[in-house]
């Protein structure tokens, strides 16, 4: 029975390639015609298979009705909750996960500091987006004309002497983001607080979320703070890879270490 769930399952990756007729799907299986039409009908009765006319198959619409389903049903800060908490324990930091909706970045998770100073941040709070490293993440993401447009439409406050000052240095903030997989905030929405930033991804490489550690600076310098990027990225990593349901490494840029970090709340 497990070879012939193991073959079925074979099949689906092979018509993701394009249609293919009985024989090619027989080829590739390894088994007679006979048995490779079997299993054809079975997908097939469950939608997961569609006949052209040409009498070659192609994925079925209730298999790509089913991926819908189960990424709508996703939970991210579910998935991504446990994995906060560890990443909290180890370092001790305060922790944030956040996600982009209708124009807005949201926290919609928050582990605190063990530490006696805590951020007045709170899940359900938007974010400062010119300056935040959880929005650098998300809009970085974005195409190249919508995240022109959201930068546009943004506000620039001067927070602090560190803050984004206009449209154009957004932008070239965004493009760097986009480039090196990881964002920064040193002091550019308060002066005492800095924070580091990765994406959480899906199973197309998209960023559906974006996590950070915030730490004020009596408590550890900016140096420091960076240096639990290597920790802060494998934990984004294996949020992304439990997210997508996939053993395969996230997609994530290489880290530039020859690269200033951007200086500009979590």
């Amino acid at each position: 029975m497990s070879q012939t769930v193991d073959r079925a399952l074979s099949i689906l990756p092979l018509l993701a390639e394009g249609p293919a007729d009985l024989g090619r799907v027989a080829d590739r299986l390894g088994v007679h015609k006979s048995t490779a039409l079997r299993l054809l009908r079975t997908l097939r009765e469950h939608g997961l298979v569609y006949r052209q006319e040409d009498q070659r198959y192609r994925l079925g619409a209730r298999l790509f009705a089913l991926a819908q389903e189960a990424v709508e049903n996703l939970d991210v800060r579910e998935i991504a909750h446990p994995h906060l908490v560890e990443l909290n324990e180890i370092c001790g930091h305060t922790v944030h996960l956040a996600v982009y909706e209708e124009g807005e970045v949201l926290y919609i998770d928050k582990v605190d500091s063990r530490y006696p100073v805590r951020m007045y941040s709170r899940i359900g709070k938007t974010v400062a987006m010119s300056v935040a490293a959880v929005a650098k993440l998300l809009l970085a993401d974005l195409p190249e004309p919508e995240r022109r447009t959201v930068a546009e439409r943004l506000d620039y406050p001067s927070y602090t002497s560190r803050s984004t000052p206009h449209a154009a240095a957004f932008l070239r903030e965004l493009a760097t983001v986009r480039e090196q997989g990881w964002a920064t905030d040193l002091g550019g929405h308060e002066e005492s607080i800095n924070c580091v930033g990765a994406p959480i991804r899906g199973a197309d490489g998209r960023v559906v979320a974006a996590m950070s550690v915030s730490a004020p600076n009596v408590l550890v310098t900016a140096e420091e703070l960076l240096a639990l990027l290597p920790l802060l990225r494998r934990t984004a990593d294996a949020i992304s890879r439990e997210y997508s349901g996939t053993a395969v490494p996230a997609v994530t840029a290489v880290p530039d270490t020859n690269t200033a970090p951007s200086k500009d709340t979590p």
